[in-house]
């Protein structure tokens, strides 16, 4: 241990560098689209071109939060976490003072694998380095540092490209980035792990120094790399184009490949065993419906407001706000209530409280800007059942597995939100684009509906979730989250996701 440990400020380094590092990986995700039109302009790009700057951020993002998680048990959170900053810092000054697109495409994918090693990392260390007496208020401010992120995002993005440009959006990580790295090497760069019980031999394999499987990891990467491009460029390509059937039949395969490797192979790049608890697949698949709502909500209501409205870019980001702000409310209520709802509740209620709210605006959404008697009660309704099921479908996956894999389980449980915004955002731009040139309304309408079914499928879903708890008689340190603390998880992991690609802006209006 640290001779320094007992001082008080690196008592609270753990903490801080924690929620530094969720603060800034979400934020850099929540305010890049705001300055899609300027890099178009500089570079001399289409909107379809600059679109990748966001997409090709999401892919590594996707792919390998569910390795890092794993890898985080097996490096340690600290070291992990050290990694995880200084390749984001170096990403974000190479994006920075990019001279040529090419090589802001290159930073921009190396922020996204920054940011699957900080997150994961960052949940870790708020679990693993607090006191169980203080766990609870420690996540709830990890929580409290994401979704400020997602608040300030789009107004902070807003804000800066309109005064200064677009470069300056990825400045102010490098000083943040500089900050962590000269704060977490205070701290040792290895923890030691729970020592394993026999009961569990991969995770006894990942202690003794087992990296996740590189193959894997690799097919896992490309595969989600070809959907998403397959996904984005159908409608142009066409969706019988040999292109785009190679890169959807491609890209399934080489995932199922990768899943497939990761169930025999005694160091996984997937934790496919977690699967084996139903309550915890159960979570996953709500976690992948309710990324396909949630994603492609937060780009419809962008283009919406845009598009329809006539909203500026900065005056729709600030419209955008207070559901996100009702979400983080909600997230944390339940994370400080003294009696917990269970899982199955929260994940079922919220789910039917976003189909209502999506159903609602499919029937009664205006083509006049109507703020305060439309827009503002859809927010709330949005930003309740976002909170709801945030927390309930992460407080399941958390719950159902012991604290020696719970880093692997969080980032297998964000990659599936992740891939589920990835499918939403595509079929958002497949309804748009096919029925461009119909009443303005029509498509939104048609995707709301979209929108509601996919929030009933994951409140069936969620019918499948069982109150399981982790075996925690086997594993006496660090002690098991009560309810309480891992509802204050979920809330931290779910409530601020990182947005999916976005598609071509220009081409999406009706």
């Amino acid at each position: 241990m640290s001779s320094r440990a007992p001082a008080p400020p690196s008592a609270r380094t753990p903490l801080l560098l924690a929620c530094g590092g969720s603060f800034l990986a979400f934020l850099d995700a929540m305010i890049t689209n705001l300055a899609v039109p300027d890099l178009a302009h500089d570079f001399e790009v289409g909107v379809t071109s600059v679109s990748w700057v966001v997409t090709i951020y999401a892919i590594p993002l996707a792919a390998l939060l569910a390795p890092a998680g794993r890898l985080a048990d097996v490096l340690g959170r600290r070291r992990l976490f050290l990694i995880g900053a200084t390749v984001f810092t170096a990403a974000s000054l190479l994006v920075a003072v990019a001279p040529v697109f090419a090589a802001l495409l290159v930073g921009r994918a190396a922020q996204g694998v920054g940011a699957a090693l900080l997150i994961p990392a960052s949940f870790a260390i708020v679990l693993a380095d607090t006191a169980p007496e203080r766990r609870a208020a420690a996540i709830a401010l990890w929580s409290a540092s994401a979704s400020l992120a997602a608040v300030l995002g789009p107004v902070a993005g807003g804000v800066l490209v309109d005064a200064v440009g677009w470069r300056v959006l990825f400045c102010v990580n490098v000083p943040l980035g500089i900050w962590l790295l000269a704060r977490a090497r205070q701290l040792p760069t290895a923890a030691p792990a729970p020592t394993p019980t026999p009961a569990r031999p991969q995770t006894a394999a990942a202690q003794r120094g087992r990296f996740p499987d590189a193959t894997a990891t690799a097919l896992l990467t490309g595969g989600i790399a070809a959907l998403v491009l397959g996904l984005t460029e159908a409608e142009r390509w066409g969706w019988a184009d040999p292109a785009t059937l190679a890169c959807l039949v491609g890209g399934a395969a080489a995932t199922l490949a990768a899943i497939g490797r990761s169930a025999g192979h005694p160091s996984p790049a997937i934790e496919v065993g977690l699967w084996r608890n139903r309550t915890y697949a159960a979570a996953n698949a709500v976690s992948a419906l309710f990324g396909a709502f949630l994603f492609a909500s937060l780009l419809l209501g962008v283009l919406f407001l845009v598009s329809v409205w006539g909203y500026s870019a900065l005056r729709a980001g600030l419209a955008m706000t207070p559901g996100a702000v009702f979400s983080a409310l909600v997230g944390f209520t339940i994370s400080r209530s003294k009696r917990q709802a269970s899982p199955r509740v929260l994940v079922v209620a919220g789910a039917l409280t976003l189909a209502a709210t999506a159903g609602a605006l499919a029937l009664w959404l205006p083509a006049e800007p109507s703020f305060l008697t439309v827009w503002l009660p859809g927010g709330f309704g949005l930003g309740l059942g976002i909170g709801a099921i945030s927390v309930g479908s992460s407080s399941a996956a958390a719950l159902s597995v012991d604290p020696t894999r719970f880093a692997a389980a969080v980032g297998l449980n964000i990659a599936a939100r992740q891939i589920g915004g990835a499918l939403g955002i595509a079929a958002l731009a497949m309804l748009l684009e096919s029925r461009a040139g119909s009443d303005p309304l029509t498509p939104y309408e048609h995707i709301y509906w979209l929108m509601a079914a996919l929030s009933f499928a994951a409140a069936g879903a969620g019918l499948l979730l069982r109150p399981n708890r982790p075996e925690t008689t086997t594993v006496p340190t660090p002690p098991p989250a009560s309810p309480s603390v891992a509802a204050a998880a979920a809330s931290a992991s779910a409530s601020v996701p990182t947005p999916p690609p976005v598609q071509n802006l220009a081409d999406t209006r009706p």
